[in-house]
């Protein structure tokens, strides 16, 4: 298939950027069960130590972590689907970008800086620091031009090519899905010492004496 040029690429950024901010649609779901193998799926169970069912983010491991194990931070990927639609032209060669979920929203880092949680689904995800960002296999399969698109300055801080992220409530997606921004739990309290709190001194404080 011939590759779209830069031009016909930055011609779609504007499609792009009017991506729903707050809530979307999830439109296509692929695990992958090994190397360069990819399956299109109607429901995917998310599950926070297994990562996405079928896929093979853990066996695989990674090569950046001293005993070879998964990284957290790339437990899923999840892309824009104007983006997916727009390098691969044809639906059929979505999956091919390599990610589990296209969604319509923005996840430019304004819209989604790291930590933000989404629900997708039944599940709740994280977005993660870590970078997501085009290599020499998407070179392969959507061209050269496609690559530097979603690399550049621009394509990286609209997150042309996606984010990685963690699973933080295991559940259950399924394709037309609503996929929304969900604010995150403020972390509790820690209880005080029962031996402090016999303390007169402290009770009076606390009691506001």
């Amino acid at each position: 298939m011939e590759h779209l040029s830069r031009v016909a690429l930055e011609a779609g950024l504007d499609h792009i950027r009017r991506s729903p901010r707050d809530e979307g649609t999830v439109e296509l779901i692929a695990c992958r069960p090994g190397i360069s193998r990819r399956l299109v799926l109607e429901e995917a169970v998310l599950d926070c130590v297994e990562g996405v069912i079928g896929d093979n983010w853990r066996p695989r491991g990674s090569r950046h972590t001293p005993d070879g194990s998964p990284l957290l931070a790339q437990q899923v990927t999840v892309t824009n689907c104007r983006v997916s639609a727009l390098v691969a032209v044809e639906r059929e060669r979505w999956a091919l970008c390599g990610d589990q979920f296209y969604v319509d929203l923005d996840l430019s880092h304004e819209n989604l800086p790291a930590g933000t949680r989404l629900a997708i689904g039944s599940a709740v995800i994280e977005v993660s620091a870590k970078p997501h960002v085009g290599c020499w296999k998407y070179e392969a399969r959507f061209g050269r031009d496609a690559m530097r698109f979603v690399n550049s300055k621009t394509g990286r801080a609209l997150r042309l090519r996606g984010f990685c992220g963690s699973i933080v409530v295991g559940g259950t997606v399924h394709t037309g899905d609503t996929v929304r921004k969900v604010p995150v739990p403020e972390a509790e309290p820690l209880p005080l010492p029962a031996a402090l709190l016999t303390d007169r001194r402290l009770s009076s404080t606390i009691d506001g004496n």
